[in-house]
């Protein structure tokens, strides 16, 4: 908000001293509408901080002032974070961020992107095929919002309240914090035991020692006080992220419709693929701030060589498996799906293929 917060005291300093032509007065005046949307993390991190303000700010530059956007950080509005989708669906909110995930079973389909191994490290490059796969196989999924973007966040790794992970016999028994199917279903596999629950939860776990550590980003250590909480934080080798989230940011269908025309269309101008991105890129830019936060504070940081992470059959290909006897990647749809995210981020990568998982 602090970019439009200065605006606001410079106008307001400058007015009187100077006389207000008719497109400052517009931006002056009150707003045809203000749309509130809420997410479940600090306004410090790093998609509110790279892309949710900067999207508001644009949103309402581009409307002349007629539209005002009003962002929430930690589910100010109400409800809790599983629950967001619901909340904009039916009205609570005009809009907000959602992690499908977060409700196991309700979105399938997108757990094909959440598939260990199965997106690029870059956050930008992997929201890139997310928005692609979205539009091939998802939209009917998310028919009662209103889509404005969908996207991955950057590389996710292992942090613990312990020494680095050298070796996957080192997750045999840690209580580790996973955010969604694929990725509880991975750890599990990999001898952890997984505790699912969502992201404002987890630092509690981590002071009460509910859980020994968890899989998440570089981005999100610094607001969840990671650098306090555990010792050390561990990636794999490879340009693949041992798991990733999908995530959505929508606004209710009835109040996108009852927009003006012109005011839909500033909605539609960031939206797509170039808001995909966009929010996919806010979490490299805060993968790099959070790792040098990492180790401004001391933590042990380390990377599984080549040869532990390619083992058979772990953590590769037991992950894969695991989660193909439940059904993801099996069949025609579900091997459709895997197919396409192959192709989406081998293009969007331009690296020509994806290697199929053996």
């Amino acid at each position: 908000m602090l970019p439009r917060l200065t605006a606001l005291i410079l106008a307001s300093a400058l007015a009187g001293v100077l006389p207000l032509a008719g497109p400052v007065a517009a931006q002056d005046a009150d707003p045809e509408v203000t749309l509130r949307f809420q997410h479940f993390v600090s306004p410090l991190s790093a998609n509110p901080s790279h892309f949710m303000e900067p999207w508001a700010q644009a949103i309402e530059d581009q409307s002349g002032g007629r539209i005002a956007v009003e962002i929430y950080p930690f589910m100010q509005l109400g409800g809790a974070a599983p629950s967001q989708y619901d909340l904009i669906r039916d009205g609570a909110i005009d809009g907000g961020w959602v992690i499908p995930g977060y409700q196991p079973g309700r979105f399938p389909e997108a757990e094909a992107l959440e598939l260990p191994f199965m997106v690029t490290k870059s956050g930008e490059e992997a929201s890139r095929a997310a928005w692609r796969f979205t539009q091939e196989y998802l939209m009917d999924d998310f028919a009662d919002v209103h889509l404005i973007a969908a996207h991955m966040h950057g590389r996710g790794l292992m942090h613990v309240n312990g020494p680095a992970i050298e070796d996957i016999a080192d997750l045999d028994g840690l209580r580790l914090r996973g955010p969604s199917r694929p990725a509880t279903l991975l750890l599990e596999r990999l001898g952890a035991t997984p505790v699912g629950m969502p992201v404002p939860a987890f630092p509690e776990a981590l002071a009460r020692g509910v859980v020994d550590g968890g899989v998440i980003t570089w981005e999100m250590s610094p607001s969840l006080r990671l650098d306090e909480l555990v010792q050390s934080h561990t990636d794999v080798a490879g340009d693949r992220s041992l798991y990733n989230l999908y995530f959505i940011w929508a606004m209710n269908r009835d109040v996108y419709e009852g927009l003006p025309e012109d005011l839909r269309a500033v909605i539609d101008a960031n939206s797509g693929m170039m808001a995909s991105a966009w929010a996919g890129r806010a979490h490299d830019i805060g993968d790099a701030e959070g790792r040098a936060a990492m180790e401004a504070a001391g933590n042990e940081i380390a990377t599984l060589s080549e040869d532990v992470t390619a083992q058979d059959p772990r953590p590769r290909r037991r992950g894969d498996a695991g989660l193909d006897r439940r059904g993801h990647g099996t069949g025609p749809r579900g091997a459709a799906l895997v197919d396409s995210v192959r192709r989406y981020v081998a293009e969007e990568t331009g690296t020509g293929t994806v290697p199929l998982a053996e």
